[in-house]
């Protein structure tokens, strides 16, 4: 088995940081009669999985999965974020609010509780890619306000219950979960759950964390980036996702993602460090390291922006790549 190598996200089409120009033609042709250009068709050819963003800002919708399964290939799998209500209360209360300003009170308190709707909502809209056998990971991404405490041990206990029948990957960013090493191991193993491997900058109250399997059903590994200049400071979320690991940064990453795969059934290596594609880039050089094909033809555009991968893809105009495809 090999790690499954991919991006966190496919779809980032403005901002400094888009991908198009880079990964994706600069301009899409609309003709009459003609088709649009498919990303994720596209993104396909060149690697096997990739980490869903949007179910994080929105419950995923069984007709877009569906699309989604209908439109890559055999084997391909996507790990889905869980939906921000059920890890970032705060979060979904500061986007309910404005979408309705002036709703704050009881009604927002009672909106913001995770019910079991919620639960079947989500199951409902990932069930086309579960039934296509193109499902990974679910993965519960809680923010550095997550600390461990008797609450949230118990909060986390009930939403792997309720995804049991999932391979869930958990990404907690507190010290105190490492600090409790022992119990949170314990926790996260009794539900078969992995523990999310990062790298991302390190401060005071960060994690810590070994990069070694914790069950042996599947590995998952994310890196962020280490952008520590704007990674609290910035003007657009997107800027701390602005670094490019070199060659020699990611080397212990493939080698340890490589020795676990070893130990475990399925290995998931995601990089989110999204900016200007650059997860599309060190994605590629990761695979180089581990030894697998590079699958695919790349934009010369995207090989003139890094040349760090110039040795190792084929290039080839974008002009001629998957167009979009109906899709029931």
């Amino acid at each position: 088995m090999s790690v499954r190598v991919g991006t966190s996200g496919w779809n980032y089409p403005t901002g400094q940081g888009k991908w198009n120009g880079l990964f994706y033609p600069a301009t899409r042709s609309k003709k009459a009669g003609t088709a649009g250009f498919d990303e994720l068709r596209f993104y396909a050819e060149h690697f096997e999985t990739v980490e869903v963003n949007s179910t994080f800002y929105g419950q995923p919708r069984a007709e877009v999965t569906a699309g989604w399964a209908e439109r890559t290939p055999p084997g391909f799998e996507f790990s889905l974020k869980l939906y921000q209500k059920f890890t970032h209360p705060k979060m979904f209360r500061e986007a309910a609010l404005k979408s309705a300003p002036g709703s704050e009170g009881p009604l927002l308190d009672l909106l913001a509780q995770v019910t079991r709707s919620d639960l079947d909502d989500f199951r409902a809209g990932i069930d086309p890619l579960a039934s296509a056998g193109k499902l990974g990971a679910l993965l519960a991404q809680f923010p550095p306000s997550f600390k461990d405490s008797p609450a949230s041990r118990d909060y986390l206990s009930q939403l792997l219950r309720v995804f049991g029948e999932y391979g869930v990957a958990v990404e907690l960013r507190h010290s105190s979960w490492s600090d409790a090493f022992g119990d949170t191991l314990a926790l996260l193993n009794g539900f078969n759950a992995a523990w999310v491997q990062i790298d991302e900058p390190k401060f005071q109250f960060s994690i810590r964390q070994n990069y070694l399997p914790n069950i042996t059903g599947f590995y998952y590994m994310r890196l962020h980036g280490r952008n520590v200049a704007q990674w609290w400071r910035h003007d657009k979320s997107e800027d701390r996702y602005n670094y490019l690991y070199s060659g020699d940064e990611l080397k212990a990453f493939a080698e340890t993602a490589g020795a676990a795969k070893e130990l475990v059934k399925k290995a998931y290596l995601y990089t989110n460090n999204h900016f200007s594609a650059k997860s599309v880039v060190n994605a590629v050089m990761l695979k180089a390291q581990l030894g697998q094909p590079i699958e695919g033809e790349y934009p010369p555009e995207l090989v003139e922006r890094y040349p760090e991968i110039r040795d190792l893809v084929d290039t080839k105009s974008t002009s001629h790549v998957p167009m979009l495809r109906p899709s029931r």
